[in-house]
């Protein structure tokens, strides 16, 4: 068997090749598909397969594009509704890639009509690609989209069911390879590991330990963070099909004046630390250099009309193909920063030794966290407020945008987000804290704790 993992960390996404004896079938894939292709002609292989585990709600699969390419066959679990022309698999059917077989087996619990494909080869159970149904320390969550007629603790149930009865049946040495990884909202505590055996998930997975089915039902069904809203477009849109990316109208460039008057949102891309030191006004940086997709797909309505700001052409060429990744596929122009001639705006960027002295000076000062909660209650800095970045644009109303605002996340990445999102409602003194609570807490400044009192 020829086997690779492609592993996008933009989306904490992974998609799979599985070749032999000159077929291939390639499960999960992005939605650009040229890796896919190369890899197939580097083996000499022809792609007989395209396998989706379910219909993805994080980012727009490229499915339809790898099939008419390769004249490959899309498979699907039996409830997928989809649209195009699609080979429907059930519980025990069996499809061939050269000498190696692959077993489907109906896996509810993420999404109605997940499947988990059991690749063996001689007869012997080597891996098992799980999609979302089982993690490497977490299993899928039951609430997105897709799961439409039944709530959360029947989802949960379906996956009780589909864990017990189809994939731990197998035995401890198989290798598990799901979807997703750390980062992912499909999931509430995946490991950054990217695959694992089945035997250590048995010994670590919290949601494999012996229990009965309703406290797993409790414990899954529980504590999730709503999904992004990006989420519910991608799935019906996987199941739709999507155009391929050289379809898509690339954008063009555009002046400073054209830049100014633009309807729409200005990203710019470039780094933290490039934004705060000069930027478009009222323009929103999500860096490149972050999870990019998934927090423009979170925090920007699908069909929003854009311009990218970006140091160099490279930088606008990858942010169309990523944000077309998670459905965003209306970039109507961009512009190089060094061609700007215009008025700037910038953030002061502060070092977490400053910000504690702001924030401990007495003065009618700001301090927000933008982390997500189960972050900010395991440690956050002394006399910052929770207001996740998910949310932030409905939640700043009873903020004074005329006092000075520090805002802190992780590291500097989501706090520079936030704060193109707060300028962008007025606010005009505005700090991002450099380094984040990372930085704060390796400075030993005062942190706390959930149920804690200040400490050192």
């Amino acid at each position: 068997m020829q086997f690779r993992q492609f592993y996008l960390g933009c989306l904490s996404h992974a998609s799979y090749y599985v070749g032999s004896d000159g077929e291939a079938a390639i499960i999960d894939p992005q939605r650009d598909v040229d890796q896919y292709i190369a890899e197939a002609d580097a083996h000499g292989h022809k792609i007989k397969y395209v396998i989706e585990t379910h219909s993805h709600a994080d980012f727009v699969s490229g499915h339809v594009e790898l099939a008419a390419r390769t004249e490959a066959q899309i498979v699907y679990g039996e409830r997928a509704a989809t649209k195009f022309p699609t080979l429907k698999v059930k519980d025990g059917d069996d499809l061939t890639v050269g000498s190696v077989k692959l077993t489907f087996r109906e896996t509810p619990g993420h999404t109605p009509e997940g499947i988990t494909i059991i690749a063996q080869e001689n007869g012997e159970t080597v891996k098992v690609f799980t999609g979302d149904t089982l993690f490497i320390g977490d299993v899928g969550r039951p609430d997105l989209i897709g799961s439409k007629g039944f709530t959360s603790e029947q989802m949960a149930s379906m996956l009780y069911d589909s864990l017990h009865d189809k994939i731990l049946t197998h035995p401890d040495q198989a290798e598990i390879y799901p979807a997703h990884g750390a980062g992912s909202m499909c999931g509430k505590s995946l490991s950054k590991e990217t695959w694992s055996t089945l035997g250590e998930q048995r010994k670590f997975n919290y949601a494999l330990q012996p229990m009965s089915r309703d406290e797993f039902v409790k414990i899954v069904a529980s504590g999730l963070a709503a999904p992004p809203q990006y989420f519910p477009k991608s799935a019906a849109r996987n199941l739709e099909g999507s155009p391929s990316l050289n379809q898509l109208t690339p954008p063009k460039e555009l002046s400073t004046d054209e830049i100014l008057s633009f309807d729409g949102v200005i990203l710019d891309v470039r780094k933290n630390f490039e934004y705060g030191e000069g930027h478009v006004p009222n323009s929103v940086n999500i860096g490149l250099g972050g999870q990019f997709a998934s927090w423009a797909g979170t925090l920007i309505p699908i069909g929003t009309q854009f311009a990218i700001a970006a140091a160099n052409k490279e930088q606008v060429d990858e942010a169309v193909v990523r944000l077309a990744r998670v459905g965003h596929e209306t970039v109507g122009g961009y512009i190089l920063f060094e061609k700007y001639d215009g008025d700037q705006a910038a953030v002061e960027q502060v070092s977490v030794d400053d910000a504690n002295g702001f924030v401990t000076s007495g003065r009618n000062v700001q301090f927000i966290d933008v982390r997500r909660p189960g972050e900010y209650e395991n440690g956050h800095a002394a006399g910052a407020e929770s207001r996740p970045l998910d949310g932030l644009d409905r939640n700043f109303e009873d903020l004074d945008p005329a006092a000075p605002t520090y805002v802190i996340c992780q590291g500097g990445y989501r706090s520079s987000i936030a704060c193109g999102i707060l300028e962008n409602a007025g606010f005009n003194e505005l700090y991002n804290v450099t380094g984040g609570t990372a930085a704060w807490i390796e400075a030993g400044l005062p942190v706390i704790e959930e149920g804690e009192h200040v400490q050192n």
